[in-house]
């Protein structure tokens, strides 16, 4: 069970996350969070100290949502490619409902505003990626030319840009069916014996047509 400090930090923290997911770092003030919270002010800085601190353990949050993640699909017992797009669905569901993630994406964005040592992102998923193809290429799947290190950094390219385009078009609605379209175009060129649709077809059911008539639908 959580003490109440522990409980106090958490709800501090989410209502915090809201906010600066709604308004960004510059447009939340500890007075918000505290009407937002249900804490006085002097509670918020009795656990975070100031502003700057809170966005950091938001920020923080964030990243240690990733690697509870990575473990539970990097542990299935299916081939190391389908264990990648598996982990790209999971990513991107959670970039759409948890508000945490959602949250400290946006602050690392506007990290120049925030005086505070922030972590440094998408080099952990880089490696992660180049491990799940070193995998796969051990295991036969990945086409002979594919360079796991040089691939990896493309496809957190392409993933991260996705995100960002979805997020300023509708607010990631349609982040799966779009992330659909993203693989297969990406699978091709890295499955020796290319089947992006039976691949995909096993990690989740292809979406029927979009309400907006532009191909398949997202949750």
């Amino acid at each position: 069970m959580q003490n109440r400090a522990e409980t106090t930090r958490r709800s501090v923290l989410e209502s915090a996350a809201r906010l600066f997911d709604e308004r960004g770092y510059a447009g939340t003030s500890i007075s918000d969070i505290s009407a937002a919270s249900g804490r006085t002010s002097g509670a918020i800085y009795f656990h975070y100290t100031s502003k700057e601190n809170l966005a950091r353990a938001v920020i923080e949050a964030h990243f240690a949502t990733w690697p509870e993640l990575v473990a539970r699909h990097t542990r299935t017992p299916v081939p190391a490619l389908e264990q990648l797009v598996r982990l790209s669905f999971a990513v991107a569901r959670a970039f759409r409902d948890d508000v945490v993630v959602r949250a400290g994406a946006r602050l690392w964005s506007e990290r120049a505003a925030i005086d505070a040592d922030l972590p440094v992102p998408f080099v952990g998923w880089i490696d992660t990626v180049r491990v799940l193809l070193e995998r796969a290429g051990g295991e036969g799947e990945l086409a002979a030319r594919v360079d796991p290190s040089t691939a990896a950094h493309g496809v957190i390219c392409a993933f991260f840009g996705l995100h960002t385009v979805s997020d300023a078009i509708d607010g990631r609605r349609t982040i799966e069916g779009r992330l659909c379209d993203l693989w297969e175009l990406l699978l091709p060129g890295l499955q020796k014996n290319p089947d992006p649709a039976a691949l995909l077809a096993s990690v989740r059911p292809r979406p029927s047509v979009r309400a907006d008539g532009w191909g398949p639908a997202g949750n």
